[in-house]
């Protein structure tokens, strides 16, 4: 996993373009002025939250997020935005994005799908706090952004999900031409499930083509360089999905038997259920920072058979119950 987000400078040049000096966000943030003029910087996650709230600070627009997220203009997309645009339709956009945004930064983008409803979601692996505002809104604006400009309209979601509430709600919904949700259990942006087969007027299966092997050799190097069990804890989240995944599940998902699972993390000094408690703290901290979930629905999540499982798992953790852990969490982040 990529430990770090390549953040480009045309950020920087987008924000002075906005009215806001990057002077200034740089500053707030405790980030070298030098960063200005560079192609591209390398942050960590608590450098990138830092950056995104000092934006937020700095800025007098409250919509600020939402308009870095927009771009209309291509030679401004990222080689993986391109990647997205020129695929065949939405679905398969975001599906590009979610697979390819592992190349540049520790970031997953999740997808939940019915018959009615497709929701997108975007979870900071390394983070221990909350995801600022701004950048919450900032990624929900660049999906919506690269809809639009792959479908060639005026595509609008179902609804817009926020945790936390906003002051300017009216110029979110007027942004995103949906209702805005908030108290809810996830930042989510969330489009009708038939939204996913939207072609692509811009697909271009040629430089589909050009783009897609030069990112799956990229992925694959990643993967080989990439600590062992740091693939195994991984693969757990995505499995963490309301039940426990078995050790056949993941060695499954790896391509591996069981056995050699086993003989590799063993070899690492580790064991799979040192990694799963390991992943489970993880996204516990994730959820109880980030969603208003009830604990027993955390728990649930996180594949205990019961709300007092979590509990004794969680003070074994961190010392302290999930719920104190949670308001301690919230008074931080108020002041």
């Amino acid at each position: 996993m990529n430990k770090h987000f390549r953040v480009s400078g045309s950020t920087f040049l987008k924000l002075e373009e906005l009215g806001v000096r990057a002077s200034a966000v740089l500053r707030r943030a405790g980030l070298p002025q030098s960063f200005i003029g560079q192609p591209r910087v390398l942050l960590t996650t608590e450098e990138l939250f830092a950056l995104w709230s000092a934006i937020g600070e700095v800025s007098t627009d409250p919509a600020i997020g939402l308009l870095l997220g927009s771009e209309n203009r291509t030679e401004r997309f990222h080689p993986v935005g391109l990647a997205a645009l020129s695929s065949e339709n939405f679905g398969s956009a975001v599906d590009q994005m979610a697979r390819y945004k592992q190349l540049t930064c520790p970031e997953e983008i999740l997808q939940e799908k019915d018959n009615e409803e497709w929701n997108i979601q975007f979870r900071w692996l390394l983070a221990d706090d909350v995801g600022p505002s701004v950048l919450i809104e900032s990624c929900f604006a660049w999906v919506l952004s690269t809809a639009r400009q792959g479908t060639g309209t005026r595509l609008a979601p179902l609804r817009v999900e926020f945790v936390q509430p906003r002051a300017h709600a009216k110029i979110i919904e007027r942004h995103f031409g949906c209702p805005v949700v908030f108290g809810a259990l996830r930042n989510a942006i969330v489009f009708r499930a038939a939204d996913a087969q939207r072609p692509f007027v811009t697909r271009n299966a040629e430089l589909l083509g050009m783009l897609a092997p030069q990112f799956e050799e990229e992925l694959k190097r990643e993967n080989g360089d990439e600590n062992f069990v740091e693939r195994v804890r991984i693969a757990i989240r995505q499995k963490l999905t309301g039940r426990r995944p078995t050790i056949e599940d993941i060695a499954d998902t790896l391509h591996l038997s069981s056995r050699t699972l086993q003989r590799r993390l063993q070899e690492e000094g580790s064991s799979f259920q040192r990694v799963l408690d390991r992943a489970r703290h993880q996204l516990a901290r994730h959820y109880l920072n980030n969603s208003v979930l009830e604990l027993n629905e955390a728990a649930y999540l996180l594949g205990y058979e019961d709300g007092n499982s979590f509990v004794r798992a969680f003070r074994g953790w961190e010392g302290i119950p999930p719920s104190r852990w949670r308001e301690q969490q919230r008074a931080r982040a108020a002041s």
